[in-house]
C-alpha cells in the first residue's frame, strides 16, 4: 500500500509542476506576445493575469493536498 501511496504522491507532484509551469508559460505568452501581436488593448491584459491568478490558486489547493497527502503517509509508516 506504501507504494501505491507514494506513486499518487508522485503523480501529484507532476501535476503540480506542469500547472504551475503552464500556467506561467502561458501568461507571460499571452501578455508579452499574442495580445500585442493582435492589437489587443491594455486592459485586456487584466483578464489573463486573472486567469494566471486562477491556475495558481489552483496550484496551491493542490499543494495543500499534497502536504496533507505526505503527512497521512507519514504517519502510515510509523504505525
Amino acid at each position: 500500500m506504501n507504494t501505491e501511496q507514494d506513486k499518487a504522491i508522485a503523480q501529484k507532484g507532476r501535476h503540480i509542476g506542469l500547472v504551475i509551469a503552464g500556467t506561467m508559460l502561458l501568461w507571460v505568452v499571452m501578455t508579452l506576445f499574442i495580445g500585442p501581436a493582435i492589437g489587443l488593448a491594455g486592459r485586456y491584459a487584466l483578464l489573463f493575469d486573472f486567469a494566471a491568478l486562477a491556475g495558481f490558486v489552483y496550484a496551491v489547493i493542490n499543494i495543500i493536498q499534497l502536504w496533507r497527502m505526505r503527512q497521512a503517509s507519514e504517519q502510515d509508516r510509523q504505525r
